[in-house]
């Protein structure tokens, strides 16, 4: 058992499969299911939104690569209220006609294909009005082309638009599809702020305060979530979007979503200080010394001419080339690029004395002020203790400066640079052997290219708040979105305000957003809160070592929310393995050694669930519908919160199954998980099965009524 154990545990930090309720993607049902199903070959998706009016453009091929003729029925099912206006199938030169359907009907073709194709899967669709179409044979190898537009009115809820398209085609593709596209246009009548998408990681641009683009693009995957985009406006210079989830009797979740203006024109340049740190010991020679002079070259090159600077190099001795920082001119940033240009890579590494001296060069004025340290190393001569080293670097930053690492390689003390970066209110990159630092350094420069916040508080007045995270703020830069995760007691409308430093000037910034008592709409948000506290959980664990309540509180919510950690395993959990148990045999393996590739990857790996704005994917054994999770435990999809209940089993595919859809409208898309599921409804868990009644009875059907 401890060998199953040490093969499935490590430093694997990824959130859980999310998925929300949703109608599907066109697909086509074949008439004979059993002999296959149809290839999407691509799908290409464009949106483009107008204030609330969206309208959505779909191209579809499918290839039928059974080697038979398939015939069957094509199936889009519709979002509520969406209005077709185009439809384009060609058979044979000949556009053929579709029909609508509405909730009733799609629903009857809905039931009839999971009878006749043994698959709960379409189940998640009942519900739904859909398109329809009638698909004459299609030959062996043969393609078929499908084209729809259909528009939809979106209302903005507290001036926030959310917007899903379906993309769930895991169980209804043959084979990965060769690509798959989703591309936005969004215009807005007032300025546009929070773009957001739990779900998936978009490339969003700002084309001006009131327009926005965004792409998402896959080749070869079979797509395993819709996409759900948020779109927020508002007036105020910083826009703030509230999400909200609140289950009925129970504490609820927040993300709030603060925006800062998009428009270069909006709001001063503000002037900076920024002290360049290079390591040039030993270890830097070759490529990674090439890189970083490069990317030394493009910061300094992009410096806005109010900001002053500083470059430092270090291996065993510290040089920099001036004694103070300097003004942006002409001249001072030739010579900072020659200087830097014959730096050559060789000797220790004296990472306290470079902090040191660069702490040093700082002021104490109203500018924002920029520490950027790269290096590829541990400490190796003068202080080498990272603890001391830490308490150095606090005594010696007197001014406020924020830290910002780069660790180059795997041969870096990540537990020293971690808590370097956090201590100073920074972020830590690491850049793999197989990435370009320069990249890396000038996409983060870009982003700090124009701070507007700093040293910011939260304040909400008239409800309790609890469980923030980030706990500490990080400063708010033009062109980025400060994401804030927590749970709430109370409802209400009531005043939330962001405040901080703009140019050492007290600022804040204050609008009126609403707590609701009840809301059911964004369910991606438990998990989204849950990841960043379990990254915060595994981060004290990591730097201050483990307590029990520290473990106990990471299985509990990893095993709640489907959230594999160092502690839990759902595939250890199927054998029998019990928490304490697998806590026991892990513990070895939990705690990262500071350097090394294994290090380096739990660093990013907590990164990754700790700011990371999509949920993000899971694993084979892990599912997530609404705010649910379901994992295997021997063959049967279980209810996270399940303890071995009396269930009322029911027999698959039976009438009794089908008279569940009907008592418990809500329940398809978990049905369409799996053969086997144990689900709860209301007070009651229900097991999907080979065995158990084939109709309801009246208490069983009074049990689920409830």
């Amino acid at each position: 058992m401890a060998s199953q154990v040490r093969r499935y545990v490590g430093w694997l930090l990824l959130a859980a499969l999310v998925s929300v309720p949703a109608w599907g993607d066109g697909v086509i049902i074949p008439d004979r299911p059993e002999l296959g199903w149809l290839t999407i070959v691509y799908h290409d998706v464009f949106v483009t939104a107008r204030d609330g009016v969206v309208t959505t453009r779909i191209d579809q091929v499918f290839r039928n690569g059974t080697g038979r003729p398939v015939e069957g029925r094509y199936i889009f099912p519709l979002p509520p209220d969406a209005i077709v206006s185009g439809f384009t199938m060609w058979v044979d030169g000949r556009p053929q006609e579709a029909v609508l359907l509405d909730a009733d009907e799609a629903r009857a073709i809905y039931q009839d294909s999971v009878r006749r194709a043994i698959d709960p899967a379409l189940l998640e669709y009942v519900g739904r009005g859909a398109l329809s179409a009638r698909v004459f044979p299609i030959p062996a190898g043969g393609e078929r082309r499908i084209e729809i537009e259909y528009t939809e009115l979106l209302s903005a809820e507290n001036g926030v638009y959310r917007y899903r398209y379906p993309l769930d085609t895991e169980r209804f593709s043959a084979r990965p599809i060769e690509r798959v596209s989703v591309a936005f246009d969004l215009r807005t009548s007032v300025p546009l702020r929070a773009v957001y998408s739990p779900t998936h990681d978009l490339r969003v641009e700002r084309v001006d305060e009131r327009t926005a683009t965004a792409t998402y693009t896959a080749r070869n995957v079979l797509p395993d979530r819709d996409v759900l985009l948020y779109y927020g406006v508002s007036s105020d210079t910083v826009g703030m979007t509230l999400l909200s989830y609140r289950a009925p009797g129970e504490d609820g979740y927040f993300l709030l979503i603060a925006t800062p203006p998009d428009s270069p024109t909006a709001g001063a340049t503000i002037p900076k200080d920024l002290v360049f740190v290079l390591d040039r010991s030993g270890s830097m020679q070759g490529t990674k010394i090439v890189q970083a002079k490069e990317a030394l070259r493009f910061v300094l090159e992009n410096l806005n001419p109010d900001d002053r600077f500083a470059v430092i190099s270090f291996s065993d001795v510290v040089d920099a080339l001036e004694p103070r920082l300097q003004p942006v001119t002409a001249e001072t940033v030739a010579r900072a690029v020659a200087w830097s240009g014959r730096i050559e890579a060789g000797g220790a590494t004296d990472i306290n004395g470079a902090l040191t001296r660069a702490f040093s060069l700082f002021e104490p004025t109203d500018r924002p002020r920029f520490l950027i340290f790269l290096t590829d190393g541990e400490p190796t001569v003068g202080e080498t203790d990272p603890v001391a080293i830490t308490r150095q670097a606090r005594a010696a930053n007197r001014t406020g400066v924020r830290v910002f690492v780069f660790g180059v390689g795997y041969d870096v003390n990540t537990v020293l640079l971690d808590q370097l970066a956090r201590e100073h209110r920074g972020t830590t990159t690491y850049v793999l052997p197989s990435e370009h630092i320069e990249s890396r350094l000038s996409s983060f420069y870009r982003k700090i290219a124009s701070p507007l916040l700093a040293d910011l508080t939260l304040e909400i007045a008239g409800v309790d708040v609890f469980d923030i995270y980030p706990r500490t703020l990080p400063d708010l830069f033009r062109g980025t979105q400060l994401l804030v995760v927590g749970r709430y007691s109370g409802f209400g409308g009531t005043p939330v305000t962001i405040a901080g430093q703009a140019a050492g000037v007290p600022t804040a910034y204050t609008t009126l957003q609403v707590f609701p008592d009840a809301s059911m709409s964004d369910a991606f948000l438990p998990r989204l809160w849950a990841g960043r506290k379990i990254a915060h959980l595994l981060d004290q664990i990591r730097l201050y070592g483990e307590r029990s309540e520290l473990i106990d509180e990471v299985i509990r919510l990893s095993k709640r929310f489907g959230i594999i950690t160092p502690y839990t395993s759902f595939l250890i959990e199927e054998q029998g393995l019990g928490a304490e148990e697998m806590a026991d045999a892990v513990r070895q393996h939990a705690a990262a050694p500071a350097s090394g590739a294994s290090a380096v990857q739990a660093s990013s790996a907590l990164k990754t669930l700790a700011e990371s704005e999509t949920v993000q994917g899971g694993i084979g054994g892990i599912r997530a519908v609404d705010d649910r999770t379901y994992f295997i435990v021997d063959g049967i999809w279980t209810d996270s919160e399940y303890a071995n209940e009396p269930t009322i089993d029911i027999q698959l595919y039976s009438g009794a199954y089908f008279a569940l859809l009907d008592i418990v409208p809500w329940i398809g898309p978990h049905l369409a998980i799996g053969d086997r599921v144990i689900i709860r409804v209301g007070g009651v868990y229900v097991q999907i099965g080979p065995d158990g009644l084939e109709s309801l009875t009246p208490e069983a059907r009074d049990r689920l009524a409830r």
